[in-house]
């Protein structure tokens, strides 16, 4: 059977992050569409997890990666419409039980830019 893994997300103003909480991952497959993601894997016992979230705008497919640790898969969405500020992550104004906003990295835009260039470009290069 599968489960939804534990997801954290946040805001910035050019990108939207979801990190899946699932320690020594594999088999993991992310779909990020225009307004949907998919995320699959299996972790060390086997266990099967699947989260998939209709998101609350558009972003660019293209434009957006994702980056797996030991600990957790981190995916990274380009906006397509920057600095505008999302108030969830979902479509439908629900909040499922796995997700939750990652309140350590959630903070005021003012003069971020240049910090979330940072974190991007650190991704880019893995």
């Amino acid at each position: 059977p599968r489960q939804p893994a534990k997801t954290l997300w946040y805001d910035r103003p050019r990108y939207v992050y979801l990190e899946f909480c699932v320690e020594d991952s594999r088999d993991v497959k992310v779909v990020i569409e225009d307004q949907r993601l998919v995320f699959s894997c299996k972790n060390a016992d086997g266990v099967e997890f699947y989260n998939e979230i209709n998101l609350y705008a558009r972003v660019n497919s293209k434009d957006s990666r994702e980056k797996r640790s030991d600990r957790s898969i981190t995916c990274f969405m380009r906006k397509w419409k920057e600095k505008v500020a999302w108030p969830r992550i979902t479509k439908e104004n629900i909040k499922p039980a796995w997700l939750s906003v990652d309140f350590d990295n959630w903070r005021d835009w003012e003069g971020d830019e240049e910090v979330e260039r940072a974190m991007v470009e650190q991704y880019a290069e893995v």
